[in-house]
Parts: C-alpha cells; structure tokens; sequence
C-alpha cells in the first residue's frame, strides 16, 4: 500500500493522553488516544488529531488532612502549542462562539500534528471561555456546548486552516456534531456524508452512551441546520449520540474482538446502522516500555530487572503515601477507573481472608485511579481504601493516577489486577503496557483479556466461566472472588516464591506478546485496513 494511496485521517476525540506536562485527558480513552496519536507520527500516517485544550482537565486528586479525596482545578497554559492565528465561529445556544485551535507540533512529542480548540478567548464572555475548562463538566449544557466545540468547531477550524480529509474518525459520541456540520456543508447529501464518517464506540455500560433530551441539543446548535424531525428520526427523542453515530457513518468498531460482537448484538435493533467491525485497543511500547526489561535477554536478567523496579516504585509509594510496604514482597496493582462495574473493591469481599495473606508478608497491593466528579459510589470506593490503606498492614492507594504514576505502576508490580464484570470492560489497555514491563496481567475474561492473557502462559484468567448459566450479579461476584483469590493464593504465590524460573518464563511470554500484538503500531495500521481504506470490508 503507497502512502500516497493512503486516506488522510481527522481524529477527532475528547481526551488525548500524549505526555504527563500536558494535562488533556482522564484515564483510558484519552489513553488510547494518545498512544493512536504517537503511533501515527511514527509511522508517518496522514493523519491529524483534534481535540479541546482543557484549561483545568479533569482535576487534580489530592489526599486531605482527613484522609479523603479531593479534587482541586488548576488553570494551565503550554508554550509548546503554536497559535495557529486563525479563530473560527461557531453558534451554541444561539451566541456567537469564538474557537480557536493551537497545534501540537510533531516534534513536540512524536505525534502526528494535533489541533486543540479553546473557548478561553478575550473575545468570549465568561461563561463561554469556562466551556474549554473542565474536561467532561458534569452540567448537561456545558458537555452539550463542549461537543459541539469539537465537532462543528473541530471541522470548521480544519477548513480554516486549509487541513484537508478524506474521513472523519469520531471517536466516541462525543465528536457527532461534525456529522452535522458536514451535512451541512455538502448540502444534506448522506450518501457523501457516510462515506466520509467512521465511528468507534467504547463501552457497552449506558452511562457511556450518552442521551440527551432532543430539544436541549437543537438549541444547543448540536444539530446546525439539521431539522428536529430529522434529528429525530437519526437518534430519538431521547437523541443517542451512538444510535445517531451508527446511521450517519459508513462503518463502526469495537475495541477488542469481544466489545465488537456485544457491541454488534447491543444494536443491533437500530435500523439503517452501518456494520460494527472490531479493531482490539493498543498502546505505544515506544511510550510505555522500561528499557532496562527491554534489555533484559535472560530469565534470571529479566527477575533481577524487575526486583530493582520493584524496589524503585515501593521507596516512591512509601514516600508518597506514608506507607511502610516491603520493596521484597510481591506486590499487586489494581490502577483504573474507579468505577461499579470495574469493581476495585472485589479483593476485600472477604476482610479476615485478605487480612491473613497481607499479614503474611506474603504479598501487598498498591491502588490508584480516578472517578468522576459526580460519581458517589467512585468517591466512597476510594475513601474506603483509603481507610484501609491506614489500618490493614501491606495496603496503599494513591491519588493522581496519571500518565506519570501509571508507567511507575506498570514497572513497578508484579501482578496487574484487573476485575471488571463480564462483558462490561470493553477492552481495557493498562494491562498491556504493564505486560511490556514484564507484569503479568491477572484478569476476568473480558475485554482484550480474551485475545491477549492465556492461564498459565502469560497470565492469568479468573471465573473462565464467565456469565455462564443464569448467576445473579451477586452470585456472579462471588464466583469471581472465589476464583480470584483461589488462584492467587494456590497458583501465583506458590510459583512466584517457589518457581522463580518459571515465573520468569511467563514474564518473558507476556512482554514478548505484547510487544507483538498489543502495540498501537498494530492498531492504527489496522484502523487503516479495517475502516479508513474505501476498500474496507
């Protein structure tokens, strides 16, 4: 394929986690973005990036003096963006909005060139600049306003700068504005339109597929010069941002094989929805691999790297969270959205059987992640182990989960615990760039586990079984529990302490299919193949 063949590409997302200084993201989906964003720039795809230059992000997590989390808001400013002179107009609820883009240079970090739009302009009033504030504001008008700067002003700023595209990657719902913006400028042609449009979706859980009320979104200006009727009729009343994604693009995805066949049955009820392919998630080994375990050639060269790691992340957890955790004791990850159905609290089910393993020195587990705002189960989750974390001996959690503490984590463990409910994790990626560092990943059968983690060969999977038979959630959740802990307690343990040489071969096989499968090169190459190429099947 010659790369002059090849379609030139506008990725239009709500988060990219490209570096720790540049704080536009939350957690995996701005993850995944990022690591597409620096796999594009190595390979020399022609594609561009867009975005919003979040002034605040998402918050930053800190520890109060009571020992419960916080989240304060900092305003940011980056002088390695170049203002690109050129402010665009866009109307949202019926005022005259000023957007302008900045570029993210190539050189910066790697990335292909990515375009960040801001409403924090002098020619704004107040409440319009807060629109670029607060990535995904939990006041339903804002996030209205929010999508509609990135995908109509994302599309009319591309115009200004004179970016030319053959497709429009949506990335989520969020981007469905510029769906809207390019029917109006090819005249509600739909035939032109689809063929332009290519849509991801990331998560079977409702609460990840946004609705919004039909009419909130036409004074918003969500849908230009779309009529209502017709908005309608593409996402209902009750407007879905995906079901309307489905009918206006000319293919979809999953993110792991697993998510596209959900995702397929999922909606499968929505008419005139175009076929659901599925491209498994990925990150950037460049970004995310130690090369000291890159390095590492022997089994007994890759256990001394890892002890050394080891040793690294345990003496920053002790400093940072007031811990007195062993640097020789197995040590267990759970780092990720705090979130129901990831269930970080899965582990203490049953307290005095945890309590006896943490008290054997035997092993210790180290917690991290973010929730949002205006999530009350996250908050307590989190203030729950906190409070652990301060009487049970070989228990720490920290705040700040981001791109900086998730590479010291990834390094650091021995074991990357992830315990979502089958089929909710859609593909999940922290595990594989822990599988680059050597760290086994210990998972249920969900999400890119199902393609990537092999019981006993390179990690290994919990309640094989799944969703068999007809389990309530609470049957369900002891099932994976029992496993759970049966396998650390009877397989991991065991071999960690008394098969070093096997435990090696496993970190070996880990880091060596990763490497090979799970690399964002792979991805963004595939997303050419599967869905950008007119020629896709």
């Amino acid at each position: 394929m010659h790369l002059t063949l090849l379609q030139k590409v506008a990725y239009f997302t709500m988060e990219m986690a490209i570096d720790q200084s540049f704080h536009t993201y939350s957690g995996g989906l701005g993850f995944l973005s990022g690591s597409h964003m620096l796999s594009a720039g190595n390979l020399g795809l022609p594609m561009v990036g867009v975005s919003i230059l979040w002034k605040q992000g998402y918050g930053d997590q800190y520890i109060d003096e009571n020992n419960e989390i916080q989240i304060k808001y900092i305003d940011r400013s980056y002088d390695f963006l170049v203002d690109t002179g050129v402010t665009v107009d866009v109307t949202i609820y019926g005022e005259d909005v000023k957007v302008k883009p900045f570029l993210l240079e190539p050189k910066v970090f790697g990335t292909c060139p990515c375009y960040f739009l801001t409403t924090d302009l002098p020619e704004n009033p107040q409440h319009v600049r807060d629109y670029s504030n607060k990535l995904y504001d939990s006041d339903e008008r804002i996030r209205v306003a929010q999508e509609i700067i990135l995908g109509v002003g994302g599309v009319r700023a591309l115009s200004a700068l004179s970016v030319k595209f053959d497709t429009v990657h949506m990335n989520e719902g969020h981007a469905l504005p510029a769906a809207f913006e390019l029917l109006r400028m090819y005249g509600n042609n739909y035939d032109l339109v689809r063929s332009k449009l290519v849509f991801t979706t990331h998560t079977p859980v409702p609460a990840g597929n946004e609705i919004h009320p039909v009419d909130l979104l036409l004074d918003a200006g969500f849908f230009v010069n779309t009529h209502r009727d017709e908005a309608c009729r593409l996402g209902g009343d009750h407007f879905s941002l995906t079901v309307a994604a489905l009918r206006l693009s000319r293919l979809a995805n999953g993110v792991s094989q697993l998510h596209g066949e959900v995702a397929a049955d999922m909606w499968k009820w929505v008419q005139g929805r175009c076929t659901i392919h599925a491209v498994t998630n990925a990150t950037n080994l460049k970004y995310w691999q130690d090369e000291r375990i890159a390095n590492a050639k022997t089994a007994d060269e890759l256990l001394s790297t890892k002890k050394v790691m080891r040793k690294e992340f345990i003496e920053f957890v002790n400093k940072e969270a007031g811990t007195k955790l062993d640097p020789d004791v197995f040590t267990i990850v759970w780092a990720r959205r705090f979130t129901a159905y990831k269930r970080a609290d899965l582990i203490f089910k049953d307290m005095a059987r945890i309590k006896r393993l943490l008290d054997s020195k035997k092993l210790q587990i180290v917690f991290a992640g973010k929730f949002h705002p205006k999530d009350t189960w996250g908050r307590d989750t989190f203030n729950h182990v906190i409070a652990l974390s301060k009487t049970m001996t070989g228990v720490a959690i920290l705040p700040g989960y981001e791109l900086e503490l998730s590479g010291r984590m990834k390094r650091g463990a021995d074991l990357w615990l992830n315990t979502p409910q089958r089929p909710l994790e859609a593909s999940g990626t922290s595990g594989m760039s822990a599988n680059f560092n050597g760290t086994l990943h210990m998972s249920t059968d969900d999400g890119w586990a199902v393609e990537g983690t092999f019981d006993e060969y390179n990690g290994y999977i919990i309640n094989p079984e799944g969703t068999s038979g007809n389990a309530s959630d609470a049957e369900l959740h002891q099932r994976d529990y029992e496993s759970m802990m049966s396998i650390i307690e009877d397989r991991v343990l065991p071999t960690y302490y008394d098969h070093p040489q096997k435990w090696a071969e496993l970190m070996q096989r880990a880091i060596q299919f990763s490497s090979l499968y799970f690399d964002s090169d792979r991805m963004a190459i595939e997303y050419y193949t599967f869905l950008y190429q007119p020629a896709a099947l």
